[in-house]
């Protein structure tokens, strides 16, 4: 049984594929790169956003921080409300308070607009903390973010906790800590890539999610 449960935000609590995607392409056209086809940026959904830029189109590490800036401008104004929680996941958070869980966000987006999109969505008051990356980058990897939340929430025994989330990053991120993890197909990440990564549990829909811990 787990008392401690991390969520992933995009693609496991809200889809945010519009917002993501048109922030993308916004910063991209700065750079004179226009993509026509929106799905190809759905790889962008997961991992910390410099890393992103730097393997999908090579960019340099200071061409990669002006990228995020321009991608920061359009979603900080826009992008964030480009998104929709997915269906089934307030009654989960709903249920999951009710069983006494302690939940906990773990998300490689900026902690300031995670917050601001929990709130926006009327779900910020289920959760008990919410960690996030920081704006300079230093705190960016999914491993250091739930790093973070573990020392911020003082849980100190690793079996009580478990990463929930779509990607890969997530899987991997909760290894290293030494945490359960339960991949989600409900997002971004394939059950290909989830199982590869060591997932310790699938989930098809959030429903199923009850039923792990």
């Amino acid at each position: 049984m787990y008392n401690h449960l991390l969520f992933d935000l995009d693609g496991t609590i809200t889809d945010p594929g519009l917002g993501i995607t048109n922030s993308v392409m916004y910063s991209l056209q700065k750079f004179d790169i226009n993509v026509e086809d929106r799905t190809s940026l759905y790889k962008f959904i997961g991992p910390p956003l410099r890393d992103s830029f730097e393997m999908f189109y090579g960019f340099s590490g200071e061409k990669s921080e002006l990228a995020v800036s321009y991608y920061r401008e359009y979603f900080k104004k826009q992008g964030l409300y480009e998104n929709e929680v997915y269906d089934g996941i307030t009654d989960l958070l709903m249920q999951l308070k009710e069983q006494g869980k302690s939940l906990i966000v773990a998300t490689s987006k900026p902690e300031s607009f995670a917050i601001e999109i929990l709130k926006h969505f009327n779900l910020y008051d289920y959760f008990d903390f919410v960690a996030g990356a920081t704006m300079d980058e230093t705190r960016n990897k999914k491993a250091d973010i739930i790093k973070y939340a573990l020392e911020s929430c003082n849980i100190f025994e690793k079996s009580s906790a478990i990463m929930i989330g779509d990607r890969e990053h997530d899987i991997i991120g909760a290894k290293e800590n030494g945490l359960d993890s339960l991949g989600v197909l409900f997002g971004y990440g394939s059950y290909d890539e989830l199982i590869k990564a060591g997932a310790t549990f699938i989930a098809e829909r959030p429903q199923d999610i009850l039923g792990y811990v």
